[in-house]
């Protein structure tokens, strides 16, 4: 299915040290992104906190493009801008244009590039919120935010802990080195159709708050939701109950959800 990208914000990122800045900015490795390729990543406060969430794609020699959500077109400017200060880099905001990603599974969220073409649906109709959900692909405000460390996320797929220094990496490597992350996001297939409310908590038998829903779709005789879920209950297969109701944990992406 085709997904309308048309109204997310495009910064256009050039200059001679427009790779070296990238590097030293985002969790993406900027030196082994390929011409032609895309990337997902974040741009991380000092203290390794997710203040934004960015593809970054190199669609030629001459300069890299950054989109994001609508609501962090402006913030991620500013962070850049910010940051930009004895750098050879310049950001151009892009005009609005059809753009669109091809999602055909949960993996594919992650994978499919943002392309110029026509839009298709928007990303809020049930279909795609389904595969957005299955794929744990983050809604900023609602499953990640300046609150959150990205190895908390599926963005931990996306982190590269030999690529050097960037802002943020040192409290993110020292946590992936010891191991100590307190939580994750998980995808929870939950009995019933009744709506659940965002923060709902998280029950288990080894602890009773284990968790909270960020998001949730009712899908056929269940409800599938994405869920920040305390280490002693985050194990794939896991039973959980939100709202006295039985849940089952699953990795994310889940990609064999039938």
């Amino acid at each position: 299915m085709k997904i309308d990208r048309s109204s997310w914000g495009r910064l256009r990122v050039t200059g001679g040290d427009r790779a070296r800045f990238l590097q030293g900015m985002t969790t993406i490795n900027v030196d082994k992104l390929e011409l032609g390729a895309h990337a997902w990543g974040a741009i991380l406060s000092p203290k390794g906190r997710v203040l934004s969430v960015i593809d970054l794609a190199r669609p030629d020699d001459e300069s890299f493009v950054i989109s994001c959500e609508p609501a962090l077109v402006e913030k991620t400017q500013t962070l850049l801008d910010r940051y930009a200060v004895m750098d050879d880099v310049a950001f151009e905001l892009l005009a609005a244009a059809p753009t669109h990603q091809d999602w055909t599974d949960a993996a594919s969220v992650w994978t499919a590039p943002i392309v110029a073409g026509d839009g298709g649906m928007a990303d809020t109709e049930p279909a795609a919120e389904r595969l957005r959900i299955l794929a744990g692909f983050p809604r900023y405000g609602v499953d990640v935010d300046e609150g959150h460390f990205p190895f908390e996320t599926p963005l931990a797929a996306f982190l590269d802990y030999k690529k050097g220094c960037y802002v943020g990496q040192e409290p993110v490597f020292r946590v992936y080195a010891q191991g100590q992350a307190a939580k994750q996001q998980r995808a929870i297939a939950i009995d019933g159709t009744a709506p659940i409310a965002h923060g709902a908590t998280l029950a288990a038998a080894t602890k009773s708050n284990a968790g909270t829903i960020t998001s949730s779709l009712v899908d056929g005789d269940r409800t599938i939701a994405i869920a920040f879920v305390a280490r002693a209950a985050w194990e794939p297969g896991g039973s959980v109950t939100v709202d006295g109701r039985a849940g089952t944990v699953h990795a994310l992406p889940w990609t064999d959800a039938p």
